[in-house]
């Protein structure tokens, strides 16, 4: 299928391009201060996963929604949350997205249509679930993302606002990003399904496995369901299959895998596939994919160096509510 077919122009299949490397870039830089001691509180990271955050919120409208979870920063990126002020929170400045006071792991704006990550898991579904009955009810067409793991599909949580959404054909699409571990059991050791998206048809709605790794095959089925959400017809289950390159969190030794296992997943790299894919298609060329590549650098660096010399929080900071 051509990507016409897909609905997709050069312009946006670039700018996916870019959107993975701002995501991947921000990560690393965030894995490399974060191993200087510089930052706060934990750092979980999702990098080798980028095109599941990019080509699912790059389909969203301004008006709409999302529910990140606790390895979130991609939703956050691409939904518009400047690079500064998540440095900032990160590094505990004032300047921060919540002032400093949430660090990696509590980060949101609902001005940007972003949920707050919590670290409770699979709390997001249900914040989503109750997000998208307000939207029924206010006879809107807006649409909440939900995502979660596959560790955290297991969860009662998660089944009590799928079964919820489904009575009331709400407006919500439930992501699973499936990077095969749930901190450091596998998928295989903690259900006896291969496929985590069947368990939609106990609820009544579709659900789809995808290769989290295709960035366009991402796009296109997320693009199905939220069509499908705004039209009345409710909820879609989209399981991204993917993997994790890093840890659970930074310091995670992963006795749990093989290096070969990593390497064998690092081939199938998502933003290697789209780069051999634009160029092969001439939408690139190796100059200008490279050009890219050293711009967003330059733009997460200054983006960190800016967010370095904001000022620390006065300690009567810790009593304003709000970001």
């Amino acid at each position: 299928m051509t990507t016409e077919e897909r609905g997709l122009t050069d312009e946006q299949l670039v700018g996916m391009y870019r959107g993975m490397h701002r995501v991947r870039t921000f990560e690393m830089k965030a894995a490399d201060e974060f191993a200087k001691g510089v930052m706060p509180g934990f750092v979980h990271l999702s990098v080798g996963q980028e095109a599941i955050a990019v080509g699912t919120v790059s389909g969203l409208r301004g008006d709409d929604f999302v529910s990140p979870t606790h390895r979130g920063h991609g939703c956050l990126i691409i939904k518009g949350m400047p690079m500064r002020a998540m440095f900032a929170e990160m590094l505990g400045r004032k300047t921060g997205v919540c002032g400093g006071k949430g660090c990696s792991f509590h980060m949101g704006n609902l001005s940007l249509g972003i949920y707050e990550i919590n670290g409770i898991l699979g709390s997001s579904s249900p914040i989503a679930v109750g997000s998208a009955f307000a939207m029924k009810k206010m006879g809107t067409d807006q649409v909440h993302l939900a995502y979660f793991g596959d560790g955290q599909s297991n969860l009662g949580s998660i089944h009590e606002a799928m079964n919820f959404a489904a009575i009331h054909k709400l407006p919500v699409v439930f992501i699973c990003e499936n990077n095969q571990f749930g901190i450091s059991m596998r998928q295989s050791d903690a259900q006896a399904i291969e496929d985590i998206a069947d368990r939609s048809v106990a609820y009544g709605f579709p659900g789809v496995s995808v290769d989290g790794n295709d960035v366009i095959a991402v796009h296109e089925v997320t693009q199905e369901a939220i069509k499908r959400a705004r039209a009345g017809e409710g909820p879609t289950l989209i399981e991204c299959k993917t993997y994790r390159w890093r840890g659970h969190f930074e310091g995670d030794p992963t006795p749990y895998r093989t290096d070969e296992e990593v390497a064998a997943w690092m081939e199938k790299c998502p933003i290697k596939r789209l780069r051999e894919r634009l160029i092969s298609l001439d939408i690139l060329s190796e100059e200008q994919a490279e050009q890219i590549a050293e711009e967003v650098k330059q733009e997460v660096d200054e983006a960190y160096q800016q967010a370095w010399d904001d000022p620390m929080p006065a300690p009567e900071d810790a009593l304003v509510l709000g970001y």
